[in-house]
């Protein structure tokens, strides 16, 4: 993590934040920051459930009397640089909202939330090595191979048979084999194309080489990746087969050329039996893609683990982004708010109203979104892995020369599975070389 980092602040970005920044973050609520007992400020970073929030807040206020004063940061506005302008004016909220690399621009600042009731119902809170658990998850999303139901439903598969790579590989051919009475285009919706979706295949595929089936404390493959520069060879051998599974039943016009949004058309239309995307695709079916989606019957869908060894029985989840309470702040009853989120009225509307995946396994509401049941399923039943790829050196996995170019080579008939693996291993050695 970064030491005071504010001690380096030019001059001019504290002027322009403390001039615009600050002012533009919530042009509705521009009282001063109240630490009565009585009152808290927080900041809401998700804009697209900025009405929700404040939702939440007015009937915090209402059951207990304490006002919620929710800050909303505009579209395309650096939420962190608009931090930095609140703590540099003596305007920092109570509850602020943090990513995972944002974490470090807080050193020391941030109230350690071990002793907090709900830590103990969650998987997902962010804890930091030195200074404890400082950040309280208020959504989450998985990574797992996502499919549509109907389609394995109508060809006798069972996605709960599918737990290692043979059962894999025997469900693909059986698809493949009727995909023309099934109406499919392809069996998987697989794009390693480098450019624009290499994020997909640079971080969050190979994220399940990282930590599919793991305990989520579990640091063995991300510790060798970071302290020796290389994969686990046995491990990476049954991952490299998994993905030439997807390599040989994707569809040919999507694998190294196409798009997200065509990937996604492709499942939402019914195309593609399986994607690999994450829950965060349930939005596009709702949203950007509902006509498909409509058209298609609207099918339900699923998702089960990267299982390329056996006994891997777990997806990976974790919270995009976390709320953290400030020590300069009304400490108290900040965490009394963010214990309240975590129970039963808080968690009615940030699941029903904001339509939030609950992190919490005593949770008893879901979603509309089409992921939300599969997803706190898996929660509720303890199976889930961590997001270690998010602490892989920033850009490893989704920048030119990364590691989604081994996955586009692979994917064009360059490399074969054991070349893959060394251009896995070359890729990291050179990338921390450069570093």
């Amino acid at each position: 993590m970064k030491n005071n980092f504010y001690l380096l602040l030019s001059g001019f970005l504290t002027l322009s934040l403390l001039l615009s920044g600050c002012g533009k973050a919530d042009s509705g609520k521009d009282e001063a920051k109240d630490h009565t007992q009585k009152s808290i400020t927080m900041l809401n970073i998700k804009g697209e459930i900025q009405s929700q929030v404040e939702a939440l807040g007015a009937a915090y206020e209402a059951e207990t009397g304490v006002h919620v004063n929710v800050l909303g940061v505009d579209a395309g506005v650096d939420a962190q640089a608009t931090l930095k302008g609140y703590y540099l004016s003596d305007q920092m909220p109570d509850i602020i909202a943090c990513e995972a690399a944002s974490f470090g621009n807080w050193e020391g600042l941030l109230v350690d939330l071990s002793d907090q009731e709900w830590v103990g119902k969650t998987d997902a809170a962010y804890v930091d090595e030195k200074y404890g658990t400082i950040g309280f998850p208020y959504t989450t999303e998985a990574i797992g191979l996502a499919y549509n139901a109907d389609i394995l439903s109508k060809a006798g598969i069972d996605p709960a048979s599918i737990t290692n790579l043979e059962t894999m590989q025997s469900a693909f051919e059986s698809l493949n084999a009727n995909k023309d009475a099934l109406g499919l285009t392809a069996v998987v919706g697989y794009c390693a194309e480098p450019v624009n979706v290499g994020w997909s295949s640079g971080n969050h595929i190979f994220g399940t080489y990282l930590d599919s089936g793991l305990a989520r404390d579990d640091t063995t493959y991300i510790d060798l990746f970071t302290n020796e520069k290389r994969v686990d060879d046995a491990r990476f051998d049954n991952f490299a087969r998994m993905v030439g599974l997807f390599n040989q039943y994707s569809d040919p016009a999507l694998i190294t050329t196409g798009t997200y949004a065509d990937q996604l058309s492709g499942f939402a239309s019914g195309r593609y039996a399986f994607i690999t995307q994450g829950s965060w695709i349930g939005a596009a079916l709702n949203g950007d893609n509902s006509a498909e989606y409509q058209a298609a019957g609207s099918f339900p869908v699923g998702m089960i683990p990267y299982a390329f060894e056996d006994g891997i029985d777990t997806i990976l989840t974790s919270a995009p982004s976390w709320w953290a309470v400030s020590k300069e702040g009304n400490v108290e009853e900040a965490k009394a708010f963010l214990q309240w989120c975590s129970e039963d009225a808080g968690q009615k509307i940030l699941v029903e109203e904001a339509g939030c995946i609950s992190p919490f396994t005593d949770c008893s509401y879901v979603a509309s979104d089409p992921f939300a049941k599969t997803v706190s399923d898996y929660i509720a039943a303890g199976k889930t892995s961590n997001w270690h790829w998010m602490e892989m050196p920033e850009g490893i996995g989704n920048s030119e020369g990364g590691l989604c170019y081994c996955f586009y080579r692979y994917a064009n008939g360059e490399l074969d599975a054991a070349s893959f693996k060394n251009d896995i291993n070359r890729t990291i050695e050179e990338w921390y070389a450069k570093l």
